[in-house]
Order: structure tokens, then C-alpha cells, then sequence
């Protein structure tokens, strides 16, 4: 078994598990089960700087700090959790895998608050990393993108499996 199977089997394992919702510890927790004998790393806050595209992601020296911002925002609607969503992404914790990690903390912060999830099989990758690239500056085009997407099936294990398989299309070079 390869690496990207490997933690893609251990993502469908998160189906149900209790995770704190929200918060970067649930965040951690996530992206160390999924990588954990994968990564080094796995859950650990990166003590780097990256850029990915010429973006830089939050700066290193003041991760911990937007960390515990991120961790105050809002989650009462729709647009406070993709506004949280956004601001996880511009932290960019982590060295590998936060997009993976991020959409699976993602669905259990609207599976709890809201009672939905996105069905990722029905969002085009390059739509969406177009309007995740675009977030930072304006964040509705990610939001109209997921709500179009959103189901109230949120007790649905293929939902869940074929959302972890379209998170891994996303990360790939196809």
C-alpha cells in the first residue's frame, strides 16, 4: 500500500469518530490521524514559512497567534464557517496536507452547527481551487460553490468515502 492510500484509508476512518469541532486541536487531530506514519510532522504546527502558486501562507513567526484567533471566529451560519474555513487556509498550519485535513474539519464544523455537509463529488476540482486561490481576497465565490453543493444527508458513509476520494483528485497533478 502507498503512502496516498495509506492516509486516505486511515481519512475514511474519521467517519463518525469524535473530533473537537472548530478548533485548531480538532484541525491537529484530523491531520494526525490521516498522516500519522505518513509525516513526521502529522498534526504538528509548521515552523517554516511556505508559499504554494506565489501565495505566502501566514508566517511561521505568528502561526500560533492566527491559530488562536481562528480558533474565536464565529460558527453560527454558513458564511461565519466558510469565513473560518478561509482563514484556516491562509494560516496553512501544517507543511503537507492541509487541504485534505481542512476539508474533512470543514464538514464536521457544518455537520455539527448546521446539520449539512458538502458532497465534494459534485464540486469540479479546478472550480474549486480557482475560487479557494481567489478566497483570501474575496470570499464569495468559494461560498456560492460550496452551498451549491451542500446536502443534509450528513449520516451518509458514501457521501463521506466519495468526498475523501474527490479531496485527494484535488491534491493531485491529473
Amino acid at each position: 500500500m502507498d503512502i496516498e492510500d495509506q492516509s486516505r484509508n486511515r481519512a475514511y476512518e474519521l467517519f463518525g469518530m469524535d473530533i473537537p469541532v472548530g478548533t485548531f486541536e480538532g484541525l491537529a487531530a484530523i491531520h494526525r490521524h490521516i498522516f500519522s506514519g505518513v509525516f513526521d510532522f502529522a498534526g504538528e504546527i509548521r515552523n517554516k514559512n511556505i508559499a504554494k502558486g506565489g501565495f505566502r501562507f501566514a508566517s511561521a513567526l505568528y502561526l500560533k497567534t492566527a491559530l488562536s484567533e481562528i480558533d474565536k471566529m464565529p460558527e453560527t451560519d454558513f458564511d461565519a464557517i466558510i469565513s473560518k474555513y478561509v482563514e484556516m487556509n491562509i494560516a496553512h498550519p501544517f507543511f503537507e496536507g492541509n487541504g485534505r485535513a481542512m476539508r474533512i474539519w470543514l464538514d464536521m464544523m457544518l455537520k455539527t452547527r448546521l446539520k449539512l455537509c458538502v458532497d465534494w463529488s459534485k464540486i469540479d476540482k479546478f472550480d474549486y481551487l480557482s475560487a479557494m486561490e481567489r478566497s483570501p481576497v474575496n470570499s464569495l465565490e468559494i461560498k456560492t460553490l460550496l452551498k451549491s453543493a451542500l446536502t443534509s444527508d450528513i449520516n451518509n458513509r458514501e457521501i463521506f468515502i466519495k468526498g475523501i476520494d474527490q479531496s485527494y483528485y484535488y491534491e493531485s497533478e491529473n
